[in-house]
């Protein structure tokens, strides 16, 4: 018998000169990057609190706040590897996730297999139950604009019962 759970997540950074673009532990070459107390990867924000909320655990904020300098310039898959500790000891397993990066720009498509490589290390889980995507919104809105990048996760957790 199993259990299954799942969560959905959502992240937004405004894009600003002076910063990396970090997405899925991945340095994009761009003149721009996100904004936010961490490295502000979006992708892996939207990973974490799609796994936290399968578990109704809160969110990113409740447990990285971002007044704590501890995580000023954090690596996110750091954050990723805490929240995946919790997961574990709460006796579930990813079914897969699934997320999508919303970007006018840089183009996503030739960094996602790093990216995966990167989630799949961090969550010690194959790179076979990790899908990201990349989509545009055809110049509309903030994202159209070029003044941020979004990102939505939805995963499924599972909890294998003793019979």
């Amino acid at each position: 018998m199993f259990e299954i759970n799942v969560g959905i997540g959502y992240d937004v950074h405004a894009l600003v000169e002076g910063r990396l673009l970090i997405l899925g532990g991945v340095e994009i070459p761009h003149e721009r990057g996100l904004l936010g107390h961490s490295d502000a990867d979006v992708l892996v924000h939207a990973i974490m609190d799609a796994l936290l909320g399968a578990l109704a655990l809160g969110d990113i904020g409740g447990h990285f706040p971002d007044n704590d300098p501890s995580y000023r310039g954090i690596s996110s898959l750091a954050l990723l590897e805490h929240v995946m500790r919790l997961i574990e000891s709460r006796g579930y397993r990813v079914g897969n996730i699934d997320s999508i990066i919303i970007a006018e720009r840089p183009k996503i498509a030739p960094y996602i297999a790093k990216m995966k490589a990167n989630l799949a290390r961090s969550m010690n889980i194959e790179e076979s139950r990790i899908s990201v995507k990349a989509t545009t919104t055809e110049r509309l809105g903030f994202v159209g604009k070029e003044e941020g990048i979004a990102a939505q996760a939805i995963v499924n957790l599972k909890k294998v019962e003793e019979i």
